[in-house]
Protein backbone atom coordinates (compact mmCIF):
# COMPACT_ATOMS: atom_id res chain seq x y z
CA UNK A 1 0.00 0.00 0.00
CA UNK A 2 2.81 2.45 0.82
CA UNK A 3 4.34 1.92 -2.60
CA UNK A 4 1.15 3.49 -3.99
CA UNK A 5 1.29 6.45 -1.61
CA UNK A 6 1.21 9.81 -3.32
CA UNK A 7 2.04 12.78 -1.14
CA UNK A 8 -0.84 15.27 -1.18
CA UNK A 9 -0.08 18.92 -1.98
CA UNK A 10 0.30 20.61 1.41
CA UNK A 11 0.39 24.26 2.29
CA UNK A 12 3.80 24.77 3.92
CA UNK A 13 3.58 25.84 7.54
CA UNK A 14 5.53 29.09 7.77
CA UNK A 15 4.99 29.77 11.46
CA UNK A 16 2.73 32.70 10.64
CA UNK A 17 -0.66 30.99 10.78
CA UNK A 18 -2.55 29.09 13.43
CA UNK A 19 -0.86 25.70 14.05
CA UNK A 20 -4.27 24.11 14.75
CA UNK A 21 -5.44 25.25 11.32
CA UNK A 22 -2.34 23.72 9.71
CA UNK A 23 -2.78 20.40 11.52
CA UNK A 24 -6.47 20.30 10.56
CA UNK A 25 -5.53 20.87 6.93
CA UNK A 26 -2.80 18.21 7.13
CA UNK A 27 -5.16 15.63 8.66
CA UNK A 28 -7.78 16.41 6.03
CA UNK A 29 -5.25 15.97 3.22
CA UNK A 30 -4.04 12.70 4.77
CA UNK A 31 -7.52 11.43 5.67
CA UNK A 32 -7.10 8.22 3.62
CA UNK A 33 -4.05 7.37 5.71
CA UNK A 34 -5.07 8.74 9.12
CA UNK A 35 -5.21 5.21 10.54
CA UNK A 36 -1.47 4.78 9.83
CA UNK A 37 0.21 6.61 12.71
CA UNK A 38 3.76 5.98 11.44
CA UNK A 39 2.97 7.33 7.98
CA UNK A 40 1.24 10.38 9.47
CA UNK A 41 4.45 11.11 11.43
CA UNK A 42 6.79 10.45 8.51
CA UNK A 43 4.92 12.67 6.06
CA UNK A 44 4.26 15.55 8.48
CA UNK A 45 7.69 17.21 7.98
CA UNK A 46 6.94 17.59 4.26
CA UNK A 47 4.14 19.99 5.24
CA UNK A 48 6.55 22.26 7.11
CA UNK A 49 8.34 25.36 5.90
CA UNK A 50 11.96 26.17 6.84
CA UNK A 51 11.34 27.51 10.37
CA UNK A 52 9.03 24.68 11.40
CA UNK A 53 11.32 22.12 9.74
CA UNK A 54 14.23 23.38 11.87
CA UNK A 55 12.01 22.81 14.94
CA UNK A 56 11.14 19.30 13.72
CA UNK A 57 14.79 18.44 13.01
CA UNK A 58 15.67 19.63 16.52
CA UNK A 59 13.36 17.11 18.22
CA UNK A 60 15.23 14.57 20.34
CA UNK A 61 15.51 11.22 18.61
CA UNK A 62 12.96 8.82 20.09
CA UNK A 63 11.00 11.57 21.88
CA UNK A 64 7.93 11.20 19.66
CA UNK A 65 6.04 7.91 19.85
CA UNK A 66 2.77 8.80 18.12
CA UNK A 67 1.21 11.27 15.74
CA UNK A 68 -0.86 12.74 18.58
CA UNK A 69 2.35 13.40 20.56
CA UNK A 70 3.94 15.02 17.49
CA UNK A 71 0.93 17.30 17.03
CA UNK A 72 0.91 18.14 20.73
CA UNK A 73 4.58 19.18 20.63
CA UNK A 74 4.02 21.12 17.41
CA UNK A 75 1.12 23.02 19.01
CA UNK A 76 3.14 23.83 22.13
CA UNK A 77 6.11 25.11 20.13
CA UNK A 78 4.06 27.26 17.76
CA UNK A 79 1.46 28.33 20.33
CA UNK A 80 2.27 32.01 19.85
CA UNK A 81 0.93 31.72 16.29
CA UNK A 82 -2.44 30.44 17.52
CA UNK A 83 -5.52 32.26 16.33
CA UNK A 84 -7.25 34.20 19.07
CA UNK A 85 -10.89 35.02 18.33
CA UNK A 86 -11.93 38.65 18.49
CA UNK A 87 -14.30 39.53 21.34
CA UNK A 88 -17.90 40.23 20.31
CA UNK A 89 -17.68 43.84 21.47
CA UNK A 90 -15.21 44.63 18.66
CA UNK A 91 -18.32 44.79 16.45
CA UNK A 92 -19.34 47.84 18.48
CA UNK A 93 -16.17 49.61 17.38
CA UNK A 94 -16.93 49.15 13.67
CA UNK A 95 -17.83 52.44 12.01
CA UNK A 96 -18.38 53.33 8.40
CA UNK A 97 -15.60 55.71 7.41
CA UNK A 98 -16.07 59.10 5.78
CA UNK A 99 -16.40 58.49 2.06
CA UNK A 100 -16.50 54.73 2.54
CA UNK A 101 -19.02 52.84 0.45
CA UNK A 102 -21.67 50.66 2.01
CA UNK A 103 -20.20 47.76 0.00
CA UNK A 104 -16.78 48.23 1.62
CA UNK A 105 -18.19 48.76 5.12
CA UNK A 106 -20.39 45.65 4.82
CA UNK A 107 -17.41 43.64 3.58
CA UNK A 108 -15.24 44.73 6.54
CA UNK A 109 -18.10 44.10 8.96
CA UNK A 110 -18.79 40.54 7.73
CA UNK A 111 -15.10 39.72 7.74
CA UNK A 112 -14.85 40.73 11.40
CA UNK A 113 -18.13 38.97 12.22
CA UNK A 114 -16.78 35.75 10.71
CA UNK A 115 -13.54 36.08 12.70
CA UNK A 116 -15.59 36.31 15.89
CA UNK A 117 -17.57 33.25 14.92
CA UNK A 118 -21.28 32.69 14.73
CA UNK A 119 -23.79 32.57 17.50
CA UNK A 120 -24.08 36.32 17.85
CA UNK A 121 -26.99 36.89 15.49
CA UNK A 122 -29.01 38.89 18.01
CA UNK A 123 -26.50 41.73 18.11
CA UNK A 124 -25.57 41.73 14.43
CA UNK A 125 -28.28 44.08 13.15
CA UNK A 126 -27.83 46.58 15.96
CA UNK A 127 -24.02 46.69 15.77
CA UNK A 128 -24.11 46.95 11.97
CA UNK A 129 -26.71 49.74 12.20
CA UNK A 130 -24.74 51.65 14.86
CA UNK A 131 -21.70 51.72 12.59
CA UNK A 132 -23.62 53.47 9.83
CA UNK A 133 -23.70 57.29 9.62
CA UNK A 134 -26.76 58.82 11.33
CA UNK A 135 -28.04 60.24 8.05
CA UNK A 136 -27.90 56.82 6.32
CA UNK A 137 -31.16 55.59 4.79
CA UNK A 138 -30.20 52.02 5.70
CA UNK A 139 -29.66 53.03 9.33
CA UNK A 140 -33.13 54.59 9.41
CA UNK A 141 -34.64 51.50 7.78
CA UNK A 142 -32.96 49.15 10.28
CA UNK A 143 -34.11 51.38 13.17
CA UNK A 144 -37.76 51.67 12.07
CA UNK A 145 -38.11 48.03 11.09
CA UNK A 146 -35.38 45.84 12.61
CA UNK A 147 -34.72 42.65 10.63
CA UNK A 148 -36.01 39.43 12.18
CA UNK A 149 -32.97 37.36 11.18
CA UNK A 150 -29.64 37.41 9.34
CA UNK A 151 -31.22 36.75 5.94
CA UNK A 152 -33.46 39.77 6.26
CA UNK A 153 -30.50 41.91 7.29
CA UNK A 154 -28.42 40.66 4.37
CA UNK A 155 -31.27 41.31 1.90
CA UNK A 156 -31.75 44.83 3.21
CA UNK A 157 -28.01 45.57 2.95
CA UNK A 158 -27.96 44.22 -0.62
CA UNK A 159 -30.91 46.46 -1.55
CA UNK A 160 -29.10 49.54 -0.25
CA UNK A 161 -25.82 48.51 -1.90
CA UNK A 162 -27.67 48.37 -5.24
CA UNK A 163 -29.13 51.83 -4.59
CA UNK A 164 -25.65 53.11 -3.77
CA UNK A 165 -24.27 51.63 -7.02
CA UNK A 166 -26.87 53.49 -9.14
Amino acid sequence: MLSQFARPPFNSYTGKIDPVEHVSHYIQMMSLHSHNDALMCKVFPSSLGPTALRWFNGLKKGSIHSFSKLIQEFGVWFMTCSWVPQPVDTLLLMKMGDGETLRNYASRYWELYNEIGGGNEKIVASTFRMGLPEESGLRESLTLKPPEDMRQLMRRIEEYKCLEDN
